[in-house]
């Protein structure tokens, strides 16, 4: 898929709001590539800003839009971050957030769609003084149709965020609930903290595609349509490195429709082989394009067979490097696109075929260059810590909605919905048991095509594509003396921290991957780390000491014939954890060279 370039009406409309200047716009480039549209307005960039700490915004009507905040902020940073401006890391349950814009001429007639990428944790929107809608989750896109409250082309949008720091209920990840950051859990994220944007449409519009292709060139789009009118037809065009490979139309009855399509003999997507298949779909009601809108695919598929793991019916070796996706001055945005092209780039030259983006659902962006390098992800859910039925009823939706999402992501190869037990704290509870099957279930029935781990690193239920393992063993030597038997039969699965399976549960035959192991943790010099820097089996004194115990580590594993997989804990530094292969700025510790060498030692 070509780049995609921010309209130069985008730059102009922002300047003219008097709001901020059209070279400071933060994350010009369009937030979502596989669902993109010509004309949109990028809303990123300066905004009106309030605490209010006493909750008293909605009884005085701030939603009206006429109040104007005392502070300003740089979207889509959250407020805990130096590059937000506020740089606040204190208790703010509630904040709040306005903006104007003008709408250009040429959306006359037109729906608007105002869309934000990830807002943390309850979002309230106003748009000109009316209430357009609510949403709960922070980590999932969601969109209101704000058309019937515009007023000659104005907009005045205010957002209202709940965002309770102490609700451990709630899907955060490694945002700590208590005030500093401490141990494996870092800064949280408070309100908007990823793009924010507005989009033209017709009168009926695509709101979804899903892709689904098939290695002999089958392709199966299913569309849903927004406000379906009589008389429409979904086209799609495929390309192939600008060269139209296939096309095809099938007339709409309703809000759902399916075009199935084939492409001979098609190229197939692999590790650092990026075959990538460029889609335009229409909706098209007879000469007239009521809806546009760009996308990609690749075709690819995983699968477990005889105790291995096929991309495209070829066993790999899963290399992946356990990826936090936290930056110094960002937090958990990004804080440009060629900072997401780094770390994969990073990634890469030290010899990983692929990331476990941990705890956190990863900007579209990321995905998007993951799947343009050939380079694999394990997408995973940010984890609560209690269980209740207001859990559950959180995790299922929020989770659901980063599937559908994602979906269509050919580098996205596994799915990791629960980590280590966290929000099921205990198993031997049946409810938590059923809830750990219940979400392998439903996501095998939203996503049959990948990978699903059932309770990554330990107590293992029966639902599970491989069965996953955490270890911070110190050296080699011990790593291997605790796994040299596993998988021969009549063997005991070894425990570590908590028990292997969990209670009731048999292994049920799943290849094994050692998805967290390493967390060496050394202070490179010149490092600016916390005082209460913190390292897995303590801090090595120097990179010497820390490359061999790498070394050591590798070895063992080369040596170990039932694992499939690695993740190596962890690319980056964050804040006070020092177990990054490269430090938090993204300085590499060691030379990347000697880090593939290491990699390239592990093989079927």
């Amino acid at each position: 898929m070509k780049k995609m370039s921010v309209p130069i009406f985008t730059f102009m409309l922002l300047a003219a709001s008097g709001l901020v200047a059209a070279q400071e716009i933060p994350r010009a480039e369009f937030p979502q590539p596989q669902f993109a549209r010509a004309e949109w307005l990028s809303l990123n960039g300066t905004w009106e800003f309030e605490f209010d700490d006493g909750n008293a915004g909605l009884d005085r009507d701030w939603g009206a839009g006429t109040r104007v905040f005392s502070r300003r902020i740089l979207v889509p940073y959250a407020p805990e971050t130096d590059r937000s401006g506020i740089r606040e890391t204190g208790f703010h349950p509630w904040v709040w957030y306005r903006r104007t814009v003008a709408l250009p001429p040429t959306w006359t007639g037109r729906r608007v769609l105002l869309k934000f990428g990830a807002v943390d944790y309850r979002a309230m929107v106003w748009v000109n003084g009316q209430l357009a809608g609510q949403h709960e989750g922070g980590h999932t896109p969601f969109a209101f149709d704000i058309t019937r409250h515009l007023a000659a082309g104005s907009v005045t949008i205010v957002v209202r965020v709940e965002d309770p720091p102490a609700d451990r209920g709630i899907p955060r990840g490694k945002q700590f609930w208590e005030e500093q950051s401490r141990g494996i859990f870092y800064t949280r994220t408070t309100g908007i903290w990823q793009p924010v944007w507005l989009e033209a449409v017709g009168d009926s519009y695509l709101r979804s595609v899903r892709i689904r292709p098939a290695n002999d060139g089958r392709v199966e789009f299913d569309a849903r349509i927004e406000r379906p009118v009589g008389g429409c037809a979904l086209r799609a065009r495929i390309r192939f490195q600008d060269r139209e490979v296939g096309s095809g139309e099938v007339n709409a009855a309703g809000d759902h429709v399916r075009l199935v399509l084939h492409v001979p003999s098609p190229r197939v997507w692999d590790i650092g082989r990026p075959n990538l298949y460029d889609v335009t779909f229409e909706l098209r009601r007879e000469n007239e394009v009521l809806d546009r809108v760009e996308s990609y695919y690749g075709y690819r598929t995983i699968a477990v067979e005889q105790g291995r793991v096929l991309l495209n019916g070829h066993p790999i070796y899963l290399k992946m490097v356990l990826d936090q996706g936290y930056w110094p001055d960002a937090g958990l945005t990004p804080p440009t696109d060629q900072a997401i092209q780094d770390d994969i780039r990073l990634a890469r030259e030290m010899g990983f075929n692929g990331a476990r983006k941990h705890q956190k659902v990863e900007d579209p962006r990321y995905l998007y260059w993951a799947d343009k390098a050939g380079f694999l992800v394990s997408g995973e859910m940010a984890n609560a810590y209690v269980f209740d039925e207001e859990y559950v009823a959180r995790f299922t939706r929020e989770w659901m909605d980063v599937l559908e999402r994602d979906v269509n992501h050919p580098s996205v190869v596994m799915w990791v919905p629960i980590n280590e037990s966290w929000g099921t704290p205990n198993l031997h509870d049946p409810r938590q048991r059923a809830h750990l099957g219940a979400i392998y279930a439903l996501t095998k029935s939203l996503d049959p095509d990948r990978l699903v781990i059932g309770n990554d690193g330990w107590e293992q239920v029966n639902t599970t594509d491989l069965f996953t393992l955490h270890d911070y063993a110190k050296t080699g030597a011990d790593l291997y003396e605790k796994y040299r038997e596993l998988g021969r039969p009549g063997t005991t699965i070894p425990p570590n921290g908590r028990a292997a399976l969990a209670p009731g549960a048999t292994y049920n035959g799943a290849p094994f991957a050692l998805t967290e192991f390493g967390g060496i943790a050394y202070i490179a010099p010149g490092s600016r780390v916390p005082t209460d820097a913190w390292g897995y089996a303590g801090v090595e004194p120097d990179a010497s000491a820390a490359l061999a115990r790498l070394r050591g580590l590798y070895e063992a594993l080369a040596k170990l014939p039932a694992f499939v997989g690695i993740c190596y804990t962890q690319l980056t530094d964050v804040e006070q954890e020092i177990n990054g292969l490269l430090t938090f700025d993204r300085k590499p510790k060691f030379d990347p060279a000697e880090v593939r060498a290491l990699n390239d030692l592990l093989r079927n």
